[in-house]
């Protein structure tokens, strides 16, 4: 394991000199904020990920507690940008360069892909003895296909078999799913179908599960149903593949072809289990709208009807069979039915879930029931379920329309509390949790709670994205408060977040409006130094003279 004892670095030659890579032009997508994922990268853009089947999913080098990679992540965020003024040094003696702390820096790094990508070259070609294994070069592959930098991704997978590093099928799996996020189907499917020529081990139906999974997850349900009637004599499909296409077909709103795939599995020797029939029961259940009352009825009575079936072919409803039935209650309004099936499961034996909990909370909030909410969360946490991100939320969304910042603020640090007291990860705060405080805070001019907020959130690791960014610039611009704003904007372009036209047409003319035409030319400047970075879509931001 090669090693180098670095005594002293400077951030700017890390991005100075980024060989063999020239850094590609980098756009961030609203839709592309991924919460950061806590990487939930592998989870599916929706909310029903609970009633899914248990899928092998890309396995991607976790975070893990790592001093010295925090500290260095931390260094290279902040002097990131080759056109900084400050030549601060790293002084990084004794610091020992291993596989594990460049998995564990990429990892912290992996939102700000141009950052990730310069420190990838420079630990790639600058430490004597050092080579990137399979590991760092998926981190760096999913980290580029997030912001759909697809050509270099290729090349680095090409740079593995020139390095003897080979590619594996998490490889191949990693870009595969970034590219049906893309939109890039075909593309993806011809990656699956050239994945045997470039990895080492046989081609399995848990991976072929995964392209099909992947590709229903984000709505091209026919086009798996095209590549599963192609290929399913070559990989002999399973429970879980027939789970994953009936799991599409309901998302598709198409609840015949589903139930047309669960007759088959029969003949062709498969039984459904109870996760076959909760994705079912799901999709009978996701109705776009579930008034007026005769459609709520008509719901309930289908949802009766598969859990009819389940008992008679000896299969017994568990606690994500109810939690569905109990969402439909709640996304009906009606709080009362909601609390009588909990009740009811609970009777039954089966411990209700965060899941099941959250869905019964945010009835409650939303019906302005909010003492029962919080006797309910009390429940949860007497029981020893922890609340989730989402449970919290449902609660912030109900303060935000009431603009009560003090109830707000009180139940974001008991959030707080509680994770630093049990160190539970379901208690950290998300991105989504984030920008709903944000925006509150911010509509009611209560500008240090928002400081307070935005450093949180950045100690934690789950952001800003592009959403936070725009959010506080546009808040600020409100406000008036333009050097701050300026400040946020040039933090958030030197991070490789491309904003969106309004926001620079909102600084602009506030800018000038204001009489503050020297801090603009100042900015302008900034812009001119950063638009190497961004390119042709930066040119593409040409503001017309405003007159005011």
């Amino acid at each position: 394991m090669a090693s180098m004892k670095l005594c002293l670095l400077h951030a700017r030659s890390i991005f100075l000199d980024v060989s063999p890579f020239r850094l590609p032009s980098i756009r961030f997508i609203s839709s592309y904020s991924e919460n950061a994922d806590r990487d939930a990268d592998f989870t599916a853009p929706d909310s029903d990920a609970d009633h899914q089947p248990e899928l092998t999913k890309p396995s991607l080098p976790a975070l893990q507690p790592c001093p010295e990679a925090e500290t260095l992540s931390a260094i290279l965020l902040q002097h990131h940008n080759p056109f900084h003024a400050a030549e601060s040094s790293l002084q990084l003696s004794g610091v020992t360069f291993t596989p594990h702390l460049v998995h564990q820096t990429l990892a912290r790094l992996r939102n700000v892909s141009k950052v990730a990508l310069a420190f990838f070259a420079y630990a790639g070609s600058h430490l004597p003895g050092y080579r990137h294994d399979r590991d760092a070069y998926n981190l760096m592959i999913d980290a580029l296909g997030k912001v759909r930098q697809f050509d270099v991704a290729w090349q680095l997978v090409v740079e593995m078999e020139q390095n003897n590093v080979a590619p594996g099928t998490t490889t191949f799996l990693v870009l595969i799913r970034r590219l049906i996020a893309a939109g890039l189907t075909r593309q993806a499917v011809r990656a699956f179908d050239d994945m045997e020529s470039f990895v080492d081990t046989k081609v399995s139906v848990a991976d072929f599960t995964f392209l099909i999974d992947t590709l229903c997850k984000y709505g091209n349900v026919k086009l798996a149903t095209e590549v599963f009637n192609k290929r399913k004599a070559v990989f002999n499909p399973d429970v879980k593949l027939y789970t994953v296409l009936i799991s599409g077909w309901c998302k598709f709103g198409r609840v015949d072809m589903a139930e047309r795939f669960l007759r088959e599995m029969p003949e062709v020797g498969l039984e459904p289990n109870v996760v076959t029939y909760n994705v079912l029961l799901n999709g009978v259940c996701r109705k776009s709208s579930l008034h007026p009352e005769d459609r709520f009825e008509r719901t309930i009575r289908a949802a009766d009807n598969v859990f009819d079936e389940m008992r008679d072919r000896g299969i017994e409803p568990d606690v994500t069979s109810y939690s569905i039935v109990i969402h439909v209650y709640s996304r009906a309004h009606k709080p009362q039915l909601a609390l009588d099936k909990l009740e009811a499961m609970k009777e039954r034996g089966i411990c209700p879930s965060a899941v099941t909990y959250t869905s019964v909370v945010k009835c409650l909030c939303s019906c302005g029931r909010l003492n029962d909410a919080e006797e309910l969360l009390n429940e949860m946490v007497s029981t020893g379920v922890s609340p989730s991100a989402e449970t919290y939320n449902c609660f912030f969304k109900e303060y935000r329309g009431r603009k009560d910042a003090d109830s707000a603020l009180k139940l974001y640090r008991k959030m707080k509390e509680a994770h630093s007291n049990t160190n539970s990860l379901s208690c950290v705060p998300s991105m989504h949790t984030y920008n709903i405080l944000l925006g509150m805070f911010l509509t009611l001019n209560k500008l240090p709670i928002v400081r307070e907020i935005w450093d949180d959130m950045k100690g934690n690791g789950v952001g800003p994205d592009l959403d936070s960014y725009t959010m506080l610039i546009h808040g600020l611009c409100d406000k008036q408060r333009w050097r701050v704003a300026c400040e946020f904007f040039v933090e958030m372009i030197e991070k490789g977040f491309l904003p969106q036209k309004v926001t620079f047409e909102t600084l602009y003319r506030g800018l000038i409006q204001s009489d503050k035409l020297r801090t603009w030319r100042r900015l302008k400047k900034k812009l001119d130094e950063e638009s190497i970075t961004f390119g042709s879509e930066f040119q593409n931001y040409h503001l017309k003279p405003y007159k005011r």
